[in-house]
């Protein structure tokens, strides 16, 4: 970690982190009712930080264990002055379990760790475990986006949504999402991009309600 990364972790984690009391109560901790929006896996925090600037009226959570990366955010954070958007230094599941049942309007796994070797594939988070507790903590009207430029890590992902007795693939049995908004390119994206990636979209939402056209997630 660099200094100024340390120093925002010593100095402004305690200001902006959702610390494990507050996650069972985490509208409490924004001191207002909005849609709660989590972001798994912010990494340096490009896209999260750009959703809650372009919509302040939704509340933003952000989970990373990655201390650089949340070093850099809670920086931002606090040159931005952004007030809807807070810090979980959790491993997600954890969190998923320490979260109010159907708490959750929109969440986002964007570009995870796909562990491409196949002994380490059991360490995939998404997988049917993982989306038995998204869906507990998910609205019944809530959406899930996913997205890699990992083709093997997104197949294995729409498999997994498509066997889930709990989600339905919005885009349609097999099928891609389009693009969602509130979602920036960032770096990372951007680099997979020039070396000719392409990138793997899925939108899925719970079973047994009404969803939105796919078009407009």
């Amino acid at each position: 970690m660099t200094p100024a990364q340390l120093r925002a972790m010593k100095e402004l984690l305690p200001r902006y982190e959702l610390d494990q009391a507050q996650q069972r109560d985490p509208l409490a901790a924004f001191a207002r009712r909005a849609p709660l929006h989590l972001e798994i896996g912010i990494g340096n925090g490009d896209n999260v930080v750009q959703a809650a600037k372009m919509a302040p009226a939704i509340n933003f959570l952000g989970c990373e264990v990655h201390r650089p990366g949340l070093g850099h955010v809670l920086q931002r954070l606090h040159d931005e002055e952004l007030s809807n958007l807070r810090i979980v230094q959790a491993d997600a599941i954890d969190l998923l379990r320490r979260l109010p049942p159907h708490s959750l309007d929109r969440i986002a796994m964007f570009f995870p760790d796909p562990w491409p070797k196949k002994r380490h594939h059991k360490r995939r988070l998404l997988q049917l475990p993982f989306l038995r507790h998204l869906a507990r903590a998910s609205k019944p009207n809530a959406c899930f986006l996913f997205a890699s430029d990992n083709e093997d890590y997104a197949n294995s992902a729409l498999e997994a949504i498509e066997a889930a007795p709990e989600w339905l693939n919005l885009a349609g049995l097999g099928r891609w999402a389009p693009r969602p908004d509130l979602r920036v390119v960032t770096r990372f994206e951007a680099r997979a991009l020039a070396a000719g990636s392409e990138v793997f979209e899925i939108a899925a939402a719970p079973k047994l309600t009404c969803h939105q056209p796919v078009s407009k997630i």
